[in-house]
């Protein structure tokens, strides 16, 4: 006969460890090697392996069903890392860092830093402001502390556009996958706003 699919759900909001269970509620893996709270897990490389990020500093590659990280990413310049996004391509991984940047770290075969690529400008220390790739790879966006929502240019790491989107800290942005020439934000003044 068939088998019913299960639900997977992954739990690591405030936790030290990503636990991975399905509906009954019986863990099934863990994952547990960082040493701070889980901020984000992201899928990578076709859903195969994920990272994750922590507020020890330090991003972890994961084999699906493997509870040894494959790859282990810190160094004393890094900080804790709130948000990621990964780009359409799959190929980029963009992490908010709480030094007020956006790293960015290459994702085919295993992510690796990639030391020379990251945006600067905006205002997050202390805010989990998302960040979020255009559709077309082109733009990278982040909402900051101040309001405001920041647009980069990819190719060349600047400032694309800024403007004021809300009366307190701009939380999250993304683009409309469908009207790619929009966009949406979300503040803490408890709006939701469509931009053109």
């Amino acid at each position: 006969g068939r088998r019913q699919a299960e639900l997977l759900y992954l739990r690591y909001g405030g936790q030290e460890d990503c636990r991975v269970g399905h509906q009954h509620g019986e863990i099934v893996q863990e994952y547990d090697r960082h040493l701070g709270a889980v901020n984000t897990i992201t899928f990578i490389e076709r859903n195969i392996s994920f990272v994750s990020t922590s507020d020890d500093k330090s991003l972890r590659v994961w084999d699906w069903d493997i509870p040894v990280d494959r790859k282990h990413i810190a160094d004393p310049s890094m900080h804790a890392i709130p948000s990621c996004s990964l780009s359409a391509s799959g190929k980029w991984l963009a992490c908010q860092s709480m030094d007020n940047k956006i790293s960015i770290f290459a994702t085919e075969k295993t992510p690796v830093k990639t030391g020379r690529r990251f945006l600067k400008g905006h205002m997050v220390a202390g805010y989990a402001c998302q960040c979020n790739f255009s559709p077309d790879n082109s733009y990278l966006i982040s909402g900051d502390a101040d309001g405001r929502c920041f647009i980069w240019d990819w190719k060349t790491t600047k400032v694309y556009k800024r403007f004021k989107a809300h009366d307190g800290v701009c939380i999250g942005c993304a683009w409309l996958p469908h009207e790619t020439s929009k966009v949406v934000t979300c503040g803490w003044d408890g709006r939701i706003k469509l931009w053109d």
